[in-house]
């Protein structure tokens, strides 16, 4: 079974809307796919109310996934790690061991646009309209996800 997991910074915007994305792609029986956040601002919360109504407007539930902050043992759990944006993304490899860890560890836009290390912006402080670019920039990002690991 392949384990991704999606990271951002408080768990309630991004990473669940990657989370719910990709599990909507991928077939439940092969694939485990989990999202966490790097600081410990919305342990145990929902995902925001935009995060989910947009979600809902095509058609994914991700009502119920609850926060969680990224740790150290996550490089052990999952084989695939992609992180939101470039900040995320240098606070996760600062907790990696080795290279292995390491390895693991990606930029989602990176998958639509290689090397060029683009952000998905952070939605929270935007209105709806953010939301719904997000949820475009991470619809096709997983697109290719889903096709690469499926091959």
């Amino acid at each position: 079974m392949t384990k991704i997991l999606m990271v951002c910074l408080g768990n309630i915007c991004r990473s669940p809307l990657a989370e719910g994305i990709l599990r909507s792609k991928l077939p439940k029986h092969s694939f485990t796919i989990d999202s966490a956040g790097t600081a410990a601002y919305h342990i145990g919360s929902s995902p925001d109310r935009r995060s989910v109504a947009i979600a809902r407007k095509y058609g994914l539930d991700i009502s119920n996934l609850m926060g969680r902050q990224f740790g150290v043992s996550d490089f052990d759990r999952f084989d695939l790690i992609y992180a939101m944006d470039n900040s995320n993304f240098q606070n996760v490899v600062k907790l990696a061991r080795d290279e292995n860890d390491l390895a693991k560890v990606k930029l989602i836009l990176n998958e639509v646009y290689p090397n060029q290390n683009h952000d998905v912006p952070d939605p929270y402080y935007g209105g709806d309209q953010g939301f719904q670019n997000v949820y475009q920039m991470l619809d096709e990002a997983c697109d290719i996800i889903a096709e690469k690991v499926t091959r």
